[in-house]
């Protein structure tokens, strides 16, 4: 970047289409009301509508005539997946941005999504690989439509760069680490956008894929309704991390730069510079773990990823 990047430097974005995954709360929330206040028509896709239209009708009293959109999505059923992505073709209106945002963070248990799969892993893997390849056509429309390129942004983590994939057990079947299980399936994001930035350039599309990642930052992530013990405990863990590291509002930024920024780059990869990538407001190209860049282990996934979820980008 030639000079720090800040909120103002986002252009107007009158006439294009979002959607935000888990819009309704934390960074996805921010980052949808931001782009919703530049001008975008901002879908917010949430897994629970009633706090979907909790925050559909915040916004809309902070920002009077925001175009905003509430979607149920579940991306913990493949069967939602497919029904909001049918809904948003059958308008058959462009997708400019598409924030792959939504994530589950270390359940104390091992948990499965509606089709068997583990929740981390099933969730914030597999649903957002199967969302992207089923909303493709909506984004290519915008390719075809503007001159501005459409871009899919993936929200993966620090977290990615002590990860490892394990394909002998990536369903954490045979031994379920609450923390493992997370790592892994933020790597499995960071691959992913990168092997979709390979696919697209080979295919000639003039979609762009990146990635974000939040720093350290307090979020909805940390609220936990399993148990009283485990409520306190990320209770007490969010208020440390938000004293000390990011807000939620700050760590939506990297997702907001790597969404509008026009020296955004295929295949970049963005977050908080301060602190060792865990909090600020300076943002730009993050650091990126050697197992990130195994293109074989990504294609291996790609294909992993096709089989599990019975979707296969065209």
């Amino acid at each position: 970047m030639s000079k720090e990047w800040s909120l103002d430097d986002i252009a107007p974005q009158n006439g294009r289409r979002v959607i935000v995954t888990g819009g309704n709360s934390g960074i996805g929330y921010h980052a949808a009301a931001i782009l919703a206040r530049h001008g975008a028509d901002v879908v917010l896709a949430c897994r629970d509508e009633q706090r979907g239209a909790a925050a559909v009708a915040r916004m809309q009293g902070e920002m009077p005539g925001a175009r905003l959109e509430l979607e149920q999505l579940d991306l913990a059923s493949l069967a939602s997946v497919r029904a909001f992505a049918d809904r948003q073709l059958s308008l058959r209106r462009r997708l400019d941005i598409l924030v792959n945002n939504a994530g589950v963070m270390a359940p104390p248990r091992r948990l499965e999504t509606t089709d068997g799969f583990e929740l981390q892993f099933g969730t914030n893997v597999l649903g957002h690989f199967a969302l992207t390849a089923l909303l493709r056509p909506a984004l290519e429309q915008a390719a075809q439509a503007s001159p501005e390129r459409p871009r899919v942004v993936t929200i993966a983590s620090i977290a990615h760069k002590t990860g490892r994939l394990n394909f002998d057990d990536l369903q954490a079947t045979r031994h379920y680490g609450p923390m493992s299980s997370y790592r892994q399936s933020k790597l499995a994001n960071l691959m992913f956008a990168f092997e979709l930035n390979r696919r697209l350039r080979a295919s000639g599309s003039r979609v762009m894929s990146v990635a974000a990642h939040p720093g350290v930052a307090k979020t909805n992530l940390f609220r936990d309704d399993r148990s009283a013990a485990s409520r306190t405990v990320r209770s007490a863990l969010g208020s440390l991390i938000g004293a000390l590291f990011n807000s939620d509002f700050s760590g939506a930024l990297s997702t907001l730069y790597a969404a509008t920024a026009p020296d955004v780059v295929d295949g970049g990869y963005y977050g908080p510079l301060r602190l060792f990538e865990t909090r600020g407001e300076r943002v730009g190209p993050a650091k990126i773990a050697s197992q990130a860049r195994d293109e074989a282990d990504a294609n291996r996934l790609w294909r992993t990823c096709e089989v599990l979820t019975g979707v296969v980008f065209e």
